[in-house]
């Protein structure tokens, strides 16, 4: 085998000629002169579309590629302008960069793919580059990755939530699948314009496929979705529902330790304050000590355990078949209408608010678990993409993890 053909092999090279090899001692590092094969020069760097030349462009110009061994490589070659139709004068196509890279596609890849695998220190040590530079690189690898793969195509049940991403009220609004797991979309910032450029990308046609979407009991998901998925049944979350009656709860807790420690019952007031976990975990989770605090309740405090009996009402609507959960949910509302709670008043004028979504809930058993798993890994990558230059850099990583998007390593099929 010829010289050259191994350097190509090694490199990964198609459609390209490797000219000559030689180390920069200035730049410690081995650097490929390259040139493009003459069936693929002379095409848009934006489009690919072959076009006429326009200059010689700025020179021979390098990209950095994977090292070879302990040693940085470069590859080097000229980089022509062409005027293209479209896209007016750029930078001409290379076979082995994407458009405007100044690193390889197998490098590209590479960062890419350690992005989504391992620690952000790993990858910069691992590949010597600043993260900010694999921010970059993890929004280009991004973008070229959902313009391949179309990931609204046939959605039929979605869920829609909101995650913090930033200190400041800094938001993401999250699109899942519930049929394959898979992230479809995410966009910055968490109101009715952010999820409308969702469903302008999905289209008239796509939207009027979709037949179920899970949320939060958030107005201006309910409102969107109303009026562009008009054949869609929204399906209010389950958990939501039951946090709901928690705060209610808790508001009642609050008040009767208020109510204890203003009337000088200072160790009443001390207990209520410690039963707060007792109130609120589920029965089966409790320990000895709490059981004994929430029999301790129930003995002093008919008002807070009523409150207490209401949350768990509630809780096991969600864990009935549908027949069941619908009769007892009516039940619940009946109880809490009249419970003498203002709190759990209002919880229940705002369940009699959303109860056409918690039906739809129970009636399908669809909920947000899905969305919150996706959620959680969601929150380590912001941990991870700390550093990142922009909110699309981080947009792209989650895609790239969370919607099988990643690329494979270099060489791997």
């Amino acid at each position: 085998m010829r010289s050259t053909r191994l350097w190509a092999k090694l490199l990964g090279l198609e459609r390209a000629v490797v000219e000559e090899v030689f180390f920069d001692e200035e730049a410690e590092a081995v650097v490929v002169s390259v040139r493009v094969r003459k069936g693929a020069k002379r095409r848009c760097g934006a489009c690919g579309r072959r076009c006429p030349g326009y200059d010689r462009g700025a020179g021979k110009r390098r990209w950095r590629t994977l090292d070879l061994g302990q040693t940085k490589a470069f590859l080097q070659a000229e980089a022509p302008r062409v005027r293209c139709p479209s896209h007016g004068v750029v930078v001409a196509q290379v076979p082995w960069a994407r458009h405007g890279a100044g690193h390889t596609r197998a490098f590209d890849d590479t960062a890419a793919w350690l992005a989504t695998h391992c620690s952000r220190t790993a990858v910069c040590e691992l590949l010597r580059v600043a993260w900010r530079t694999v921010g970059v690189i993890c929004a280009r690898v991004g973008k070229q990755a959902r313009a391949r793969v179309d990931l609204l195509g046939n959605l039929r049940r979605i869920g829609i939530d909101e995650i913090s991403y930033r200190r400041g009220h800094r938001y993401l609004t999250v699109v899942v699948d519930h049929d394959t797991g898979r992230l479809v979309w995410a966009g910055d910032g968490r109101d009715q314009d952010t999820l409308e450029a969702f469903f302008d990308l999905l289209g008239k046609e796509r939207c009027a496929k979709i037949a179920l979407v899970s949320a939060d009991g958030a107005p201006w998901i309910a409102e969107v979705v109303a009026d562009r998925c008009k054949n869609a049944e929204l399906c209010v979350d389950a958990f939501h529902v039951v946090k709901w009656a928690t705060g209610a709860l808790d508001e009642v807790r609050r008040e009767v330790w208020n109510a204890a420690r203003r009337g000088g019952q200072k160790a009443l007031a001390r207990e209520l304050k410690g039963a707060r976990f007792a109130l609120w975990k589920n029965p089966e989770d409790l320990t000895e000590h709490q059981q004994e605090k929430l029999a301790m309740i129930a003995r002093t405090n008919k008002p807070l355990y009523r409150a207490y009996l209401l949350k768990e009402q509630l809780r096991q609507v969600f864990h009935l078949p549908p027949p069941a959960a619908l009769a007892l949910l009516e039940r619940w509302l009946a109880w809490a209408r009249r419970s003498r709670l203002p709190a759990f008043v209002k919880l229940a004028r705002t369940i009699t608010a959303y109860r056409a979504g918690i039906e739809n809930a129970l009636r399908y058993g669809l909920s947000n678990a899905r969305v919150e798993a996706v959620n959680t890994r969601l929150r380590l990558l912001t941990r991870i993409a700390f550093g990142f230059r922009s909110v699309d850099a981080l947009i792209s990583l989650a895609m790239l993890s969370l919607s099988g998007l990643c690329p494979p390593l270099p060489g791997r099929a």
